[in-house]
């Protein structure tokens, strides 16, 4: 493909991906509003956004598996539809269940764009060149990341938090049309679809009883009890007999002999980290920002730009060095360093931080996560075998998503333990400071009292540095939950295989049947060939003017 035939193909892809990041990221900076107006605990707080990345994780490597069987345009759109009707459904909620129903909804529509934007990725880019566009996508995600917690705190802030449910709908229309007019991906061959529904229904009972468990454990029930054998319990049979059911199975939904790949199995660990990092930090910083710093949520949309800008530009120039010099390793290797740093970082946190030292804190673990990110999808396309390349993209976002679902689940849980111990050993100070408000203090005693995420902003400044002191507090012993993974991620990218980026893009390397040969360099491949060396020729081939008639050769 010529390099315009492939932005047409991306244009409608780029605006795909541009719905999906608005409508996550515009409800970022306001879900501390809506979970109070809805009378949300924190615990509320916590699955309006595990529900989200759970059905993301459980669909991801489904809608890859429908990848590799089904039309892959068809495939997107029906994602984009079903991603924006769950959204803007979710604008009409009047409980914090409803409103984590929706979410779930709006999830299985992300797992598909998620997904399929990476396969369908690799069908028109080589990896090689693949750094050539990240300028496009890192713009997109800019504008997505940047733009959606801005304007989701003015709508909030303005017209009321519902509207931010509703302002992709004319965005996904139009990505609608373009992706119909303009993406054009070589058509697959046609063959039986088998579906792995014991796979999909297994999967999703071990990784939802998990997180259940996660959330509740030590709140509603302690940590060992009946529950906590029946969910965890229930959770490690499901995924024994998810492992055997994939063995037997005739088109397994995670295929499990992918991880005989040192290459899948080592991104996989390190996606996982990734994934922490990505989701939970993201989650927990605008959290972090309005409940330890006071801010609106327009001015927590603005305090989180520089997370964002590392992201931003260690993807766009990372991308261009991998393009321009055929290198990957070292990258993916600083930007584990930079996790790690962020997160340890990160855990330092106060409510009386100096902001400039939040804001750097921010910027490493941004780019930290922007130099690893889309790098490890990339590495495993680069080594995966074309007939698989759907299920093998889709198991590392998947892996991504579960370390991000299970983090934020783990972090939540731990923000919730930590900020009721903390109200507990401040009660004599917040007694204190809400005596000394006379008349008002009754109402400022019953909001902290009632269970719900108070709107600290407006409290009285005696009683809101103590509460500003708590989440602060909370929220940093959460981030470092992050830093044994981050670690773990480390040592998996030490031992990646540092295997040459091909130029051939999925239809290229299934046109040319050499799936083996197409994950090394041309050079490579002439060198790895043995010469035929000489070959006996009878009389009768001999050329004219041989001597008396004996054999002759002919060289390879």
């Amino acid at each position: 493909m010529s390099r315009r035939k492939v932005l047409e193909a991306l244009s409608g892809l780029l605006l795909g991906m541009f719905v999906s990041i608005l409508a996550a990221t515009v409800v970022s900076t306001s879900l501390p509003v809506i979970i109070h107006d809805i009378g949300g605990d924190q615990a509320a707080f916590t699955w309006v956004i595990t529900a989200t990345l759970l059905t993301t994780a459980i669909s991801t490597p489904i809608w890859g598996k429908l990848a590799d069987l089904f039309n892959r345009k068809v495939l997107i759109q029906i994602a984009l539809i079903l991603f924006v009707l769950a959204t803007a459904a979710a604008g009409f909620s009047q409980d914090a269940g409803t409103l984590i129903a929706f979410r779930a909804a709006q999830g299985i529509g992300a797992g598909g764009l998620a997904a399929l934007s990476q396969i369908i990725m690799a069908d028109i880019i080589s990896p090689r060149e693949r750094g050539r566009y990240m300028g496009l996508f890192g713009a997109v995600m800019a504008l997505g990341t940047i733009g959606g917690p801005l304007l989701g705190g003015f709508i909030t802030d303005g017209i009321g938090w519902r509207w931010n449910f509703y302002v992709a709908i004319p965005f996904a229309i139009a990505a609608l049309i373009i992706l119909q007019l303009t993406l054009h991906i070589p058509t697959r061959p046609k063959k039986k679809a088998r579906i792995d529904y014991l796979g999909i229904v297994l999967l999703a009972a071990s990784v939802s009883l998990l997180l259940v468990w996660i959330t509740n454990a030590g709140d509603t029930f302690d940590w060992w009890s009946l529950e906590t054998i029946l969910m965890a319990g229930g959770a490690l049979v499901g995924a024994i007999l998810f492992v055997i059911v994939e063995f037997r199975s005739r088109e397994p939904l995670v295929p499990l002999s992918m991880f005989r790949n040192r290459t899948y199995t080592l991104s996989v660990i390190a996606s996982i980290a990734t994934g922490v990092a990505m989701f939970g930090t993201s989650v927990f910083l605008s959290q972090y920002m309005q409940m330890a710093r006071g801010a609106t949520p327009t001015e927590a949309g603005l305090l989180t730009l520089p997370m964002i800008g590392g992201l931003l530009l260690s993807s766009i120039i990372v991308g261009q060095l991998i393009s321009r010099f055929g290198k990957w390793k070292i990258y993916l290797i600083v930007g584990s360093v930079l996790l790690i740093a962020g997160s340890v970082l990160l855990s330092t946190l106060r409510y009386d931080t100096n902001f400039v030292l939040v804001s750097l804190y921010m910027f490493l673990l941004g780019a930290g996560v922007g130099m690893t990110m889309q790098n490890l999808v990339l590495i495993v396309q680069n080594t995966a075998k074309p007939e698989e390349m759907g299920v093998a993209s889709s198991g590392v976002a998947f892996f991504r998503s579960l370390g991000g679902t299970i983090g934020v689940s783990v972090m939540g849980a731990a923000l919730a333990t930590s900020v009721t111990g903390l109200f507990a050993s401040s009660k004599d100070a917040l007694t204190a400071a809400i005596v000394n408000l006379g008349a008002d203090g009754a109402a400022v005693a019953e909001q902290l009292q009632s269970g719900t995420l108070p709107q600290v902003s407006l409290l009285p400044t005696a009683v809101r540095v103590i509460v500003e002191d708590i989440y602060a507090q909370g929220i940093a012993q959460s981030f470092l939950i992050a830093v044994p993974l981050a670690i773990i991620s480390l040592i998996a990218i030490v031992f990646l295989p540092n295997v040459p980026l091909t130029r051939m893009t999925t239809a290229e390397r299934i046109a040319a049947g050499e799936a083996d040969l197409a994950t090394i360099t041309t050079a490579e491949g002439m060198s790895a060939l043995a010469a035929t060396g000489s070959i006996p020729a009878t009389a009768e081939d001999a050329p004219a003017g041989s001597v008396g008639g004996r054999p002759a050769t002919r060289r390879g």
